[in-house]
């Protein structure tokens, strides 16, 4: 149930035209122009909720050990708090349709669609499916998924050695990935180099699954481009998003092309990128991204917003719209991202002195409350 009227006073709230002190009132799940009962906020931030457009954290609920996967409502309900805890009040679940395995396989997807439809959250957990694009034969089964659990972000994936696998030399980390899609290494490097050989059909019916996706209303992405190049075929066939490019020259050609630009939260947060790619605060600093995500770690986000504002990057105000009104502008949701009358009641409660967040609201509803902010609610 979502709360009664309040008005939460005495804070520094984030509008969509600056921070204000001016109290903010919330009803019905929504902001609303004034009225509620009275909550002082002394000593806190109030800050839009936190958009989440790509991250794969949530695999470490469903199975915490390899082949130990838990149960899938349990884990997804453990993700539901985790994000809650964060600020991140809506989610893309990044779930790979991959040849990998594991958590990564076909098989996996499904399950988790289908506990997702099932299961009751605070926070507004959604799937994005991440379509390795060689495994061509699956390509029915995955838009079939798609239409089946209302998926509305798709990103296109390669992850295959294909400079091994051309070259007749045994991949790298063969084993462990065998090991992880329960294949043999014999079974495993077979269906690796099947799947390479596939590379010529890729494009076009790439082309055509992107055509049928896009006349169903999906948002098309793709990932890790590298070059121009890579980002203008991805332009070519309606893959408008780029998630994660790896160098500068990538980003700025998406940027130059009108298509919304993806960062990774963690990278900023470390001061570059852990494996020698671009850093994305050069692609913020160069005006090329227009949202960052979490990717693998979930506190990532709101460090990072900090971080680009004490680091000088931008104001905090502009830094935390690449977390919550851009993502929102990038997916069309008019509702979320910025508190303003009749927008959800999506918002983070951060202390001022710690920056922890005290409290996160889900469509008017507490879906976190620590600390000595809860004695202030009741």
């Amino acid at each position: 149930m979502t709360l009664p009227p309040l008005c939460l006073t005495n804070a520094t709230v984030l509008r969509p035209d600056g921070f204000s002190n001016a109290p903010l009132s919330l009803a019905g799940g929504r902001v609303v122009a004034s009225g509620g009962r009275s909550v002082n906020l002394t000593g806190y931030m109030v800050l839009p909720g936190i958009i989440d457009l790509h991250g794969d954290g949530f695999e470490r609920h469903l199975a915490p050990r390899r082949g130990a996967q838990t149960d899938l409502l349990a884990g997804l309900q453990a993700v539901d708090a985790e994000l809650a805890s964060n600020g991140i009040t809506t989610a893309m679940l990044a779930q790979f349709f991959s040849w990998e395995g594991g958590l990564r396989n076909p098989d996996f997807a499904e399950r988790v669609a289908d506990s997702l439809a099932r299961v009751d959250t605070l926070t507004d957990m959604r799937l994005q499916l991440r379509l390795e694009v060689n495994l061509l034969d699956a390509y029915d089964r995955a838009l079939a998924l798609v239409r089946r659990a209302g998926i509305g972000l798709v990103t296109f994936n390669d992850h295959l050695p294909h400079k091994h696998l051309a070259e007749g030399r045994t991949p790298p980390r063969l084993t462990g990935q065998a090991i992880k899609s329960g294949r043999s290494p014999e079974a495993h490097h077979a269906l690796l180099k099947r799947l390479h050989e596939n590379g010529p059909q890729v494009p076009a019916a790439l082309a055509r699954l992107a055509a049928v996706l896009m006349a169903d209303g999906v948002l098309l992405g793709s990932h890790d481009d590298t070059t121009p190049g890579d980002r203008d075929r991805a332009h070519a066939i309606g893959a408008r998003l780029a998630e994660f490019p790896e160098t500068l020259a990538a980003a700025r050609a998406a940027h130059a092309a009108g298509d919304p630009v993806v960062m990774g939260a963690p990278n900023v947060v470390r001061g570059g990128s852990h494996d020698k790619k671009v850093s994305a605060e050069a692609v913020i600093r160069d005006g090329a991204c227009d949202a960052l995500a979490s990717d693998y770690h979930y506190p990532a986000p709101r460090h990072a917003a900090f971080a680009l504002a004490d680091r000088g990057a931008m104001p905090l105000a502009e830094a935390w719209a690449l977390i919550s009104a851009r993502p929102a502008a990038v997916m069309g949701w008019t509702d979320r991202g910025w508190l303003e009358t009749g927008a959800r009641a999506d918002l983070v409660i951060i202390d001022r002195a710690t920056r922890r967040v005290a409290a996160t609201l889900a469509g008017g509803q507490i879906a976190y409350l620590c600390g000595p902010l809860a004695a202030r609610f009741v």
